[in-house]
């Protein structure tokens, strides 16, 4: 699918809920190294203290991330992954001494309607290492959060 094409009907609203996905470029595998997935969740933590999103749940697999927040102070969603990205791009390139793309360029938004179990969609997202067969408690893998906690 082309990425122009996923870009259509995307709508931000500040309070909405979204779940995002995004991939890394050619489903790479970097997050299996530790420090690598830190430094990725250090730029989501510092988005969340710079008040542009309001993290409430989120997993980050060996190749892609799920995150379920809301966006604050009329930031739009685009932007919001946007500097995710660079940001993140960026940290990792430095730390690793590497250059080159780190994600994919597009990425998978749903904005939760109102009917939608929150605390279901967080469950199912931190879920996903279980699924994936990585470990057999949540507990055991090293990188996701929820508030619910």
């Amino acid at each position: 699918m082309p990425y122009d094409d996923l870009r259509k009907g995307r709508h931000s609203e500040t309070g909405q809920l979204y779940t995002i996905t995004t991939v890394t470029h050619q489903r790479e595998p970097l997050f299996h190294d530790f420090h690598c997935a830190r430094a990725v969740i250090t730029e989501m933590r510092r988005l969340q203290s710079e008040g542009l999103v309001d993290s409430l749940a989120w997993v980050l697999m060996p190749d892609h991330l799920h995150w379920l927040f809301a966006l604050q102070q009329q930031a739009t969603l685009g932007s919001v992954v946007h500097r995710f990205k660079g940001r993140s791009s960026h940290a990792i390139n430095r730390q690793f001494k590497r250059s080159g793309r780190v994600w994919q360029r597009a990425y998978f938004d749903h904005a939760l309607r109102r009917e939608e179990d929150v605390q279901g969609v967080a469950r199912y997202i931190v879920a996903n290492p279980l699924r994936a067969g990585l470990v057999r408690r949540i507990g055991n893998y090293p990188h996701w959060d929820a508030v619910w906690l």
